[in-house]
């Protein structure tokens, strides 16, 4: 079996944790592909008796590669989609931050993890993908985002026009700082904290949620993700931000946009104690009697 490993924030604290989890993978034999970066920060805490084996990108990723570990936060666990791609490589997200709703394996549990991947009592679930269109080349080779897209004011306080539509038809325009388009994976994410709703990962649909609107009337909606999702920016400012996940790009008002559901999906890994609803409770303090 071959995994990868990446992290991107390498931090001394986690060195005892990191060495533990490399020398529990050796153990049984798993054979690692290891980021680059990453490993040039680790070589020297986890003598290695040879160089292992490296990437930098998706493209020189091992195509026999089995799984993933993403060792960090969320925003760690969304930068592997993009060395990742298509391949449909399953992805293990291992928390080293702080919520973690997609990371959700903390340091307590990691050794029992381990030994579920290799007694295969996982399960692999299917998480779909929001894909940008632009009238402009944006965000390189990879236009696609698993949590969201937003636009975003940047260079003025004043609010943003956001002009909206679904299939050529006219929804709304927000009066906001932004707009944020979620999957229903980041539906936990940004949207929730711009008081969107929680969404089931399963579900089918895309999450509209403004970012500080003016009208307070304006609430988050739930569009089916079949539909293309198109903007309109104006402001007083001349450019504006426009973000996949964690990736950001400066754009002006002459750029055109559109949201649709890529073509592929992302496969997160999750050991069989692990589930949606409980992770929720866990991260959101649900059913919780906090008064004591």
């Amino acid at each position: 079996m071959l995994v990868a490993i990446y992290n991107r924030n390498f931090n001394q604290e986690n060195i005892p944790f990191l060495q533990g989890i490399i020398n529990r993978l050796h153990s049984h034999h798993i054979r690692m592909v290891f980021f680059k970066d990453f490993y040039e920060c680790f070589k020297s805490y986890m003598p290695f008796e040879e160089t292992p084996m490296l990437f930098t990108n998706k493209k020189d990723l091992p195509p026999n590669t089995e799984m993933l570990f993403s060792l960090g936060g969320d925003g760690t666990l969304l930068d592997t989609i993009t060395y990742v791609g298509a391949s449909n490589i399953p992805i293990i997200g291992i928390n080293l931050g702080r919520l973690g709703f997609l990371a959700a394996i903390s340091a307590d549990e990691i050794n029992q993890a381990i030994l579920s991947l290799v007694r295969g009592s996982y399960t692999i679930e299917q998480r779909s993908l929001l894909h940008l269109d632009s009238s402009i080349p944006l965000f390189d080779d990879a236009p696609y985002a698993l949590n969201e897209f937003t636009i975003h004011r940047k260079d003025s306080s004043s609010m943003i026009k956001i002009h909206t539509y679904l299939n050529g038809e006219f929804l709304n325009t927000y009066w906001s700082d932004g707009l944020i388009v979620a999957t229903p994976t980041g539906s936990t994410g940004y949207s929730l904290s711009c008081n969107g709703p929680v969404v089931f990962p399963q579900t089918s649909s895309f999450v509209i949620t403004a970012v500080a609107p003016h009208n307070l009337n304006t609430r988050s909606i739930v569009v089916p993700d079949h539909n293309v999702i198109s903007f309109e920016i104006e402001g007083r400012a001349d450019h504006f931000l426009c973000t996949l996940d964690s990736r950001t790009e400066t754009i002006n008002s002459k750029v055109q946009l559109a949201v649709k559901k890529e073509s592929f999906s992302i496969s997160l890994v999750r050991p069989d104690e692990h589930n949606f609803l409980s992770t929720i409770r866990q991260k959101l303090y649900w059913g919780i009697d906090r008064r004591n």
